[in-house]
C-alpha cells in the first residue's frame, strides 16, 4: 500500500496537503501519525471531507511508498519513522520548511520556499489541470491562511496570494475559512492568556530578549498559536516559547523575530520543527519547571552572538613602517587603492595616517618627513570581540572612517565605514521583524545559500565545501567560494568550476584539504595558489590577494590581501560574489560591489573607472559575458570602452593576450554574435583598422558556426581546431597583406598562422575548380587536406550542391579504401613498383564511383586491366 502522512499534532496546512496528495496518489491511505489540532478535528467532524486510516491498522511490511507532507523531520512523523529505514519503502516529500542536515531524504523531493505546503499542492493542481472540489479548494485555502497568519506573516510570498486567488475561482468558501480562522478570543482563551502572562519569565541571550511562558489545562486546548502572536504584539520581546501541558503531553509553541535566533533550531532537540520564525514541538508530560530550564538552555545554545569586530573586519591590512616617508605613504595608498594606512613599528600598531594628511603634508613641503611625525596616535581601536554596536558608536562619535582591530598590540584587521554600513544593512535585512521586504530583496541581499549549495551541487562536492570550511576554521583562516560558480548559482545554472579563496595561508590550507581528501595537490608558491584533483574533482585554491599595475595594459603585480580586495581586482561586478564556507556562517552570501543588483538588472558593469586602463582585455570579456548571458553593458562601461579606444591603450596590449581573448570568443556558443558586438563597440579595429563586420563576414561566420555544429553532431570522436577555422573566416575579407598584419597583431603561433593562410588560399582554389558529380574527382580534390581547411571550404561556399559534395566526402568518401593491398597485387603476378600506386588509385576510383563493390570485382578489374596491357603490347 501507499501511505500519506504528515507531522504529529496536524494543523490545517498538513491536513489539506494530505488530502491534496490523495488526488495525486488515489490509492494511498491517509494516516495521521499522532493527534490533530482541535480546529482540524472539528472540521473533520463537521464536513468529513475524506476517509482516514488509523495508524494501528497499517501493516508496516505492506507499505511500498511513504508520502510525507508538510515536514521533513523524521522525529515528527511519530510511529511511522521506522518505515524510513525499510529498503522496500520509497519516500516522497512535499514541504515548505527550510532544509536541515538531518532531514528525511526522498526519491522525490518537492520543497519550495513558500508560505504553506498547501500552496505547493495548489500549484501542482494548476499545472496538471487538476480541478479540486469546492471542499478541497476550501481546505487548501484554510491551510494557506492558517500557515501564513491570514497572509500577514513575513513568510508569505506572492505565490501564496496567487494560490488563494486560484482556489477562490475554483469554489473555495471564504465563509468556512473565516469561521475557522476567527481570532476573537473567548473566555477560556482570555484566561489562558492571562495565566501565560503571569507565569512568563524573561531572559536576555546575546542581546536577544526571550520570554518563556507556561500553563496547564486538564483538557486539550485548541489552536494556541495565535496566543503566541498576541503576546509578541503585547510586549516588545524578540522571541517567545509557550509551554502548554494538556491531556498528558506538553505542546511547545515558539516564535522569533530576531535574526540571531532560529526558533526551529531551538525546538529541534525536542523533536520539533518549523521555520526560523515559527516552530512547534510536542513532548510527553513532564514538570513544566524542569522543561522550562531545558528550553532556556536550548535557547542559549541557539541564539547566535551579535556581530563583533572579527565578523565585519577586513584582513589582512596594508600597513606602513613608521620610518617610511610621507611620499612613500602616498605611493602605497595609490598602489593599493586605500585611503588610510596603519603605522607600525616592527609589527606593533602605533597609529594611522590618512590620505588627507598625506596630501596636506606634501602640499606644505613635508613629503620626505617620516609618517610617524604626522600619524594620528589617538585613533580609537577595537579588539576582535568588540561588539558591532560599540564600533558603530565609536566611529560615529569620533568621526573616524577607519577602525584598527588589534590583538596583543598588533593589527589583525580593520573596519572601514563601508564595512560598517554593509554590516548594519545586512543586519537590518536579516531581522525578521522587517522581513516584509519585497521578494527580490528577500531572495538576494543577506541571503544564505547553504540550502542552494546542498540542492544544486553534487552531494560529494557539497561535502568538500563543508570540509573546506572546517579546515579553514582549524587554521584560523576564512574560506570563500568565489567567482563564476556563485554567479551562476544565482542565475539558476550549475557551474562546477570551483574556486576557493583563503584569507590566510592558502598553501597550508590546500595541503591540509588535499590530505583530508586523499587527493593530489599541485602548489605554486610564487602565486600562493594550488590545484587539488581527485577522481574528476578539481579545486582551485588561492590566497586572497590584491594587484596593482605599474603602467596601463601591463601585467599586474600581485600581493596578499583580504577577500574584499581580492574580489575588487576582478573584472566585473557579477564576478565578485563570494560565499562563506566557515562553519559559523556557512553559505552566507558576500556581495561588496552590488553584483546581485546587476544580475537582477542583467547588466555588465566594471568595478572602477580605470578598469580598462589597467587591463584593456576586459573590454573583450565584457562583450563576451554580455552576449553569453544576454546581458547589456552599462552606460558607464560603454563610455569607458570608447575612452580606452580614444586613448589608444589597446595598442599597448601584447598580441598574445589579444589572441587568448579571441580564442575564448571562438569557443562561445554563437561566436558570430560576440564578434558582431565587438564590432559594434569598435573593438575589431584593435586587431586591424580595416577589419569590419560586413554582411559578407556575418554570413561567413554564421556558416562556420552551422558547419561546425553539423560536424560535431556527425563526428563525435573528431575535434577540429575551431580557432583556426574562425581565424580564416575573420580575416578572409582582408587583402593578403592585411591578413598577414592582422594575424601578426594577434601573435598567432607561427605554425597555426601558416596553416590559416594556407587554408584560406586552398579553400579559394578548391571552390574555383571543384568537380561536381564524380566522387572520385571530389576525393582527389579534398584528400590530403587538413580537416580545418575542408570545413572552412564548406563554410565559404554558398553553393548548396558544393556543400553537399563536401559533406558526402566527410561522411562517406574519405573512409573508402580498396579491399586489395600490395601483397594481393604481388599474388596476382604484378611486379612491385610505382605501378602499385597507380593500380590501387584506379581501384579506389572504381569503388568511389560504385563500379567495384566486392573483392572479386577488384580482382576482375585488375586482371582485365593487365590483359588489356598485354594485348596492347
Amino acid at each position: 500500500m501507499d501511505v500519506i502522512t504528515s507531522h504529529i499534532n496536524a494543523d490545517f496546512d498538513s491536513f489539506a496537503s494530505m488530502v491534496a496528495a490523495k488526488r495525486l496518489y488515489p490509492e494511498a491511505k491517509l494516516v495521521f501519525p499522532g493527534s490533530q489540532e482541535k480546529k482540524v478535528r472539528d472540521f473533520i467532524s463537521e464536513f468529513q471531507p475524506v476517509e482516514t486510516t488509523r495508524l494501528k491498522d497499517i501493516d508496516p511490511s505492506a507499505v511500498k511508498r511513504l508520502i510525507v507532507v508538510d515536514t521533513k523531520s523524521p522525529d515528527r512523523i511519530g510511529q511511522l519513522k521506522p518505515l524510513l529505514t525499510y529498503p522496500s519503502v520509497t519516500v516522497l516529500l512535499y514541504d515548505h520548511h527550510p532544509n536541515r542536515d538531518d532531514d528525511i531524504r526522498g526519491k522525490v523531493e518537492v520543497v519550495e520556499e513558500v508560505g504553506a505546503t498547501a500552496t505547493i499542492f495548489t500549484e501542482i493542481f494548476r499545472k496538471k489541470s487538476i480541478k479540486p472540489t469546492p471542499m478541497e479548494a476550501t481546505l487548501l485555502m484554510l491551510g494557506i491562511y492558517e500557515e501564513t497568519g491570514n497572509l500577514l506573516f513575513p513568510t508569505t510570498t506572492e505565490r501564496d496570494l496567487k494560490a488563494v486567488a486560484w482556489l477562490l475561482k475554483r469554489g473555495a468558501s471564504l465563509r468556512i475559512v473565516s469561521s475557522y480562522m476567527k481570532t476573537e478570543m473567548g473566555r477560556e482563551e482570555l484566561e489562558l492568556l492571562n495565566e501565560l502572562v503571569k507565569t512568563a519569565t524573561d531572559m536576555v541571550v546575546h542581546g536577544v530578549n526571550v520570554r518563556i511562558a507556561k500553563a496547564a489545562r486538564g483538557v486539550y486546548f485548541g489552536d494556541a498559536a495565535h496566543l503566541a502572536h498576541r503576546m509578541m504584539d503585547m510586549e516588545d520581546i524578540d522571541a517567545l516559547v509557550l509551554l502548554l501541558n494538556m491531556e498528558g503531553k506538553v505542546v511547545m509553541i515558539g516564535r522569533s523575530r530576531a535574526h540571531q535566533l532560529d526558533i526551529a533550531e531551538a525546538l529541534e532537540r525536542f523533536g520539533g520543527g518549523g521555520h526560523p520564525t515559527a516552530a512547534s514541538a510536542t513532548v510527553g508530560e513532564r514538570p513544566l519547571e524542569i522543561l522550562e530550564e531545558e528550553v532556556a538552555e536550548a535557547l542559549r545554545s541557539a541564539v547566535k552572538p551579535i556581530m563583533v569586530a572579527r565578523d565585519a573586519m577586513t584582513r589582512p591590512v596594508v600597513t606602513i613602517e613608521e620610518k617610511k616617508s610621507i611620499q612613500d605613504a602616498g605611493s602605497m595608498m595609490t598602489r593599493y587603492g586605500v585611503n588610510v594606512l596603519p603605522v607600525v613599528r616592527d609589527g606593533v600598531y602605533k597609529g594611522i595616517i590618512s590620505r588627507e594628511t598625506v596630501e596636506k603634508a606634501t602640499f606644505h613641503g613635508f613629503k620626505h618627513s617620516k609618517v610617524t611625525e604626522f600619524a594620528n596616535t589617538d585613533a580609537m581601536t577595537a579588539e576582535p570581540d568588540t561588539p558591532q554596536r560599540e564600533i558603530e558608536a565609536m566611529m560615529i562619535e569620533h568621526n573616524q572612517r577607519f577602525m584598527p582591530v588589534l590583538e596583543d598590540g598588533k593589527i589583525i584587521g580593520a573596519i572601514t565605514r563601508t564595512d560598517l554600513l554593509r554590516a548594519m544593512y545586512e543586519d537590518y535585512l536579516r531581522k525578521s521583524r522587517i522581513s516584509e521586504t519585497v521578494t527580490e530583496e528577500k531572495t538576494f541581499r543577506g541571503k544564505n545559500l547553504a540550502s542552494w549549495l546542498r540542492d544544486k551541487l553534487p552531494p560529494g562536492l557539497y561535502d568538500v565545501l563543508t570540509l573546506a570550511g572546517d579546515i579553514a576554521e582549524e587554521l584560523d583562516s576564512s574560506a570563500f567560494l568565489v567567482g563564476g560558480s556563485v554567479r551562476d548559482l544565482l542565475r539558476g545554472e550549475r557551474n562546477l568550476d570551483i574556486d576557493i579563496v583563503i584569507e590566510g595561508d592558502g598553501i597550508a590550507f590546500a595541503k591540509k584539504l588535499a590530505s583530508a581528501l586523499g587527493a593530489r595537490v599541485n602548489v605554486h608558491e610564487r602565486f600562493a595558489t594550488a590545484k587539488i584533483t581527485k577522481d574528476g574533482l578539481r579545486l582551485d585554491i588561492a590566497t586572497a590577494r590584491t594587484e596593482y599595475y605599474e603602467t596601463p595594459a601591463a601585467l599586474p603585480t600581485v600581493t596578499m590581501s583580504s577577500i574584499k580586495k581580492d574580489l575588487y581586482r576582478r573584472d566585473f561586478t557579477i564576478n565578485t560574489l563570494a560565499v562563506r564556507l566557515n562553519p559559523r556562517d556557512f553559505g552566507q552570501l558576500v556581495d561588496f560591489f552590488g553584483a546581485q543588483r546587476d544580475l537582477k538588472d542583467r547588466t555588465i558593469r566594471v568595478l572602477h573607472n580605470l578598469s580598462f586602463v589597467e587591463d584593456p582585455t576586459r573590454a573583450f570579456r565584457a562583450v563576451r559575458f554580455a552576449e553569453r548571458f544576454g546581458f547589456k553593458l552599462s552606460k558607464q562601461t560603454r563610455n569607458l570602452i570608447k575612452s580606452t579606444l580614444k586613448m589608444d591603450l589597446f595598442s599597448k596590449l601584447t598580441g598574445s593576450r589579444l589572441y587568448d581573448e579571441m580564442a575564448l570568443t571562438f569557443k562561445e556558443a554563437e561566436p558570430f554574435r560576440v564578434i558582431k558586438m565587438l564590432s559594434d563597440h569598435g573593438l575589431l579595429g584593435v586587431i586591424h583598422k580595416d577589419l569590419t563586420f560586413s554582411e559578407e563576414l556575418e554570413h561567413l561566420l554564421v556558416s562556420v558556426h552551422d558547419t561546425l555544429l553539423w560536424f560535431a553532431l556527425s563526428f563525435m570522436e573528431e575535434k577540429p581546431e575551431t580557432t583556426s577555422i574562425y581565424l580564416m573566416a575573420l580575416v578572409s575579407q582582408l587583402k593578403d597583406e592585411q591578413k598577414e598584419e592582422a594575424l601578426e597583431r594577434l601573435a598567432v603561433p607561427q605554425k597555426l598562422k601558416k596553416s590559416v593562410i594556407r587554408g584560406m588560399r586552398t579553400a579559394q582554389g578548391i571552390l574555383r575548380r571543384m568537380p561536381l558529380g564524380d566522387p572520385a574527382l571530389i576525393y582527389d580534390s579534398l584528400s590530403g587536406l587538413d580537416l580545418e581547411t575542408i570545413l572552412f571550404t564548406m563554410s565559404l561556399t554558398k553553393d548548396e550542391s558544393v556543400k553537399k559534395e563536401i559533406s558526402k566526402y566527410l561522411l562517406e568518401l574519405r573512409h573508402v579504401r580498396p579491399m586489395l593491398r600490395g601483397d594481393d597485387l604481388k599474388t596476382l603476378g604484378i611486379e612491385p613498383g610505382p605501378v602499385y600506386s597507380n593500380i590501387l588509385h584506379e581501384v579506389l576510383a572504381g569503388r568511389l564511383r560504385g563500379e567495384l563493390k566486392s573483392r572479386e570485382d577488384e580482382e576482375r578489374f585488375i586482371k582485365e586491366k593487365l590483359a588489356g596491357l598485354k594485348a596492347a603490347k
